[in-house]
C-alpha cells in the first residue's frame, strides 16, 4: 500500500496492528509498504520515525474471494 504525508524520509517502522511491515522510502511525502497475511477486518497502521509514532489509521483486510 503507499502512505502519504509529512516528514517520511526518515520512517524507521511501519506496523500493522503492531506487526512490523517491510517499506521503502520514495520520497519525504510518500512510503510503500507492504501489509503482512492476517484475519478480515480493521487493523491500525501506525509509522515511527525519529519525530515519534503517527497517531494510527485503519487499514481493512478483506478475505479473498471463493472460487
Amino acid at each position: 500500500m503507499t502512505l502519504t504525508g509529512t516528514a517520511l524520509g526518515e520512517v524507521t517502522s511501519v506496523l500493522f496492528g503492531g506487526v512490523p511491515a517491510p517499506f521503502t522510502v520514495a520520497s519525504a511525502t510518500q512510503i510503500t509498504a507492504t501489509a503482512p497475511a492476517g484475519a478480515a477486518g480493521g487493523i491500525q497502521v501506525t509509522v515511527s520515525g525519529p519525530g515519534g509514532t503517527s497517531g494510527g489509521l485503519t487499514y481493512t483486510r478483506v478475505e479473498p474471494p471463493g472460487i
